[in-house]
């Protein structure tokens, strides 16, 4: 029998079985070690730059012969080489690999360019106040991530993330926005504060549950989530004397003595330790509430995004504002 009708009688006896289906492709390891012979001559060779043992490599070649039902290489003492149908097959087995090469060299650069930027939307409590320290610590552990925070109130945050305008997000309100998975990152206080030449300043007992609820108080504006835990405390009876849309411009408003104000007690530590502000305490009226890291549901943080979830549970680095528990 000639060489060509062995290999023709060798196809036939490795060829599918019956009933299995036609027109499979090989998978990527099997088509890399064509090429690898035809260039090395060996399949030993190829087996060595492919890093795998010869008798993987045998099985590989055997398992892909029965699959195609073709016989592709000559193996002899001398070495092997390809058959003619294994120089076709060699040729669009290369082809393959070199796409398949490409792929994973632009996902690869797709992941490297959503790794050097990072978007990320903040209540204004939090970007204000706790988030600063964090994006330096980020800083240090991914020093190629360029980083943009987008301050906004939580509903604002929400939408943002819904449009996939921020990686993650960091809310203060009682609930999670709809749409949106969390993790707990910190906790925080709500508090009374007004300036010391108030009424209120001079009491010596605590404010009673109703008293903050029938006075007109200076609160951020509907939407925020300072807004939303102290409508909850007060079952929506909260009487605003003005709304303003960032913490700061409630604590100027304060410190002017226009009136009482409610807001985080990370936001007003340095006016009451000056007694720019002084403390008021009420009977009856829990304002303690979680911050919030959130994602879109069924997206949870990767890369940089990950990260900064995992800095945020850490306690507050020296110099940075420690997270009341």
């Amino acid at each position: 029998m000639s060489g060509s009708d062995d290999r023709a009688g060798r196809a036939r006896a490795d060829g599918p079985a019956p009933g299995a289906p036609a027109h499979r492709v090989p998978d990527l390891g099997a088509l890399e070690l064509l090429p690898a012979v035809a260039r090395l001559g060996s399949l030993g060779g190829a087996a060595r730059e492919l890093g795998i043992t010869q008798p993987a490599a045998g099985s590989r070649l055997r398992s892909m012969e029965r699959q195609l039902g073709l016989a592709l290489v000559d193996r002899s003492p001398r070495g092997s080489r390809l058959t003619d149908a294994g120089a076709l097959v060699t040729d669009w087995a290369r082809r393959v690999v070199e796409a398949a090469e490409a792929f994973d060299a632009g996902a690869q650069a797709l992941r490297g360019r959503r790794e050097t930027r990072l978007r990320v939307a903040a209540s204004m409590t939090i970007a204000e106040y706790l988030l600063p320290g964090r994006l330096l610590a980020l800083r240090t552990r991914r020093p190629d991530t360029a980083v943009s925070p987008l301050a906004g109130n939580s509903a604002a945050v929400a939408q943002r993330l819904l449009a996939g305008e921020a990686d993650p997000g960091f809310v203060e309100g009682v609930a999670v926005p709809p749409g949106l998975d969390s993790a707990v990152v910190a906790h925080d206080r709500l508090i009374v504060v007004t300036a010391p030449a108030h009424a209120w300043a001079r009491r010596r007992r605590p404010l009673a549950p109703d008293e903050p609820a029938a006075t007109p108080l200076i609160l951020r504006e509907q939407g925020s989530g300072t807004r939303q835990v102290l409508d909850t405390a007060l079952g929506g009876l909260a009487r605003p004397l003005i709304e303003l849309s960032s913490t700061t411009a409630v604590k100027a408003s304060a410190v002017s003595g226009a009136g009482p104000a409610v807001l985080s007690e990370l936001a007003v530590r340095d006016e009451l330790s000056l007694r720019r502000l002084v403390r008021i305490p009420v009977e009856g009226v829990p304002l303690r509430r979680a911050l919030r890291a959130v994602w879109p549901t069924g997206h949870r943080p990767t890369g940089p995004a990950r990260d900064l979830l995992s800095l945020t549970r850490r306690p507050a680095a020296r110099g940075t504002e420690p997270v009341p528990g």
